[in-house]
């Protein structure tokens, strides 16, 4: 199984660096999420900050993990993965996802209505924009209309992979349906992977189909100060209606309830972790002490083609999550 990882810094350069460790320690790709930096942005950034080729063989790939896929356009999206292949040369893959209502509504101002049609569509058109030709044409919930247009670049490959974030049933269908992988969401446990998600991946498997699992990872000799490091990313999610469902399906309902009512009550959502019991956080994370997190590491066995690995940040000081990551990568580096 590969080990990837999200990359984290306090800065750009730092990120970079961060990248650079995690290829030194054998990571197979390195991603770049979309949140509070541009997930285009930074993957150039960690495309021209890490090695290209070694011993003429690609060394680490990079991929967006996940780009939101209804903020640009399709054709932008498209013209942007071009580059960033080029920039790469020819190591870059791309992971759209939907995001939820509210953040594409309400933040970006675009709109959400059947967003799985959409994602099928914004897949066609990305595919059909990097194949060339002129026209271009798709008519559907997001068509596109293109004459006269044509890219005078020469590609670095024929074929970029994308790769498609879903949680729910459908949108899992999809990936398997319309795209080269799929990337879990944060919190995938090993249980879920193989009860729910696999069985749907499996009906349309391809061959080299990469299904990529998640997995914030806090590593420290203490388990339970690795526990408190993870459980604010635990409490985030807890308090995203969402989730809610499947957090309740779990068990793990009134902590939902906990963390909703905190929220309104103007508590920030990246520090709700005091809301989240010790066995939630086993549950949704791998966290304690070197071997623990071995062995967490190793429930994904058989089960994924990689697991992408972060340090947990949310509502931590930049010197803990540094510290968190820098733990990540001597267990990656161990293992990988």
């Amino acid at each position: 199984m590969r080990l990837d990882l999200q990359p984290w810094g306090e800065t750009m350069t730092e990120l970079v660096v961060a990248a650079r460790a995690a290829e030194a320690a054998g990571a197979g790709v390195v991603w770049a999420p979309e949140l509070h930096r541009s997930a285009f942005t930074t993957a150039a950034a960690l495309a021209t900050g890490t090695s290209k080729v070694a011993g003429g063989e690609a060394r680490v790939g990079v991929g967006t993990g996940i780009a939101l896929a209804f903020a640009r356009s399709a054709m932008l999206t498209a013209i942007a993965a071009a580059d960033l292949d080029e920039l790469a040369e020819g190591r870059f893959r791309l992971g759209l996802g939907t995001g939820v209502a509210r953040l594409n509504q309400d933040w970006h101002g675009v709109p959400f209505e059947r967003p799985l049609p959409r994602l099928r569509d914004t897949v066609e058109i990305v595919r059909k924009v990097l194949a060339g030709g002129d026209p271009i044409t798709h008519e559907g919930v997001r068509s596109i209309r293109v004459r006269g247009w044509r890219r005078p670049y020469p590609p670095v490959r024929e074929h970029i992979p994308i790769y498609l974030a879903g949680v729910g049933p459908a949108m899992v269908a999809l990936a398997a349906e319309a795209a080269d992988g799929w990337i879990a969401h944060e919190l995938c446990p090993p249980a879920d992977l193989r009860d729910r998600v696999l069985p749907i991946l499996r009906t349309a498997r391809r061959d080299g189909f990469d299904v990529v699992a998640a997995a914030c990872c806090s590593v420290d000799d203490d388990p339970r100060e690795a526990r408190r490091r993870a459980a604010n990313v635990v409490g985030f999610y807890a308090s995203v209606r969402s989730y809610a469902e499947t957090f309740t399906a779990a068990g793990f309902g009134p902590v939902c309830a906990a963390a909703g009512t905190a929220l309104r009550d103007g508590r920030p959502a990246d520090d709700l972790g005091d809301l989240v019991p010790d066995e939630m956080v086993d549950a949704y994370t791998i966290a304690g002490t070197p071997d623990q997190c071995r062995s967490g590491i190793a429930r994904y066995e058989g089960l994924a083609g990689a697991l992408k690995l972060s340090a947990p940040s949310y509502g931590l000081p930049a010197e803990v999550t540094r510290h968190a990551q820098d733990r990540l990568l001597d267990l990656v580096g161990s293992l990988a």
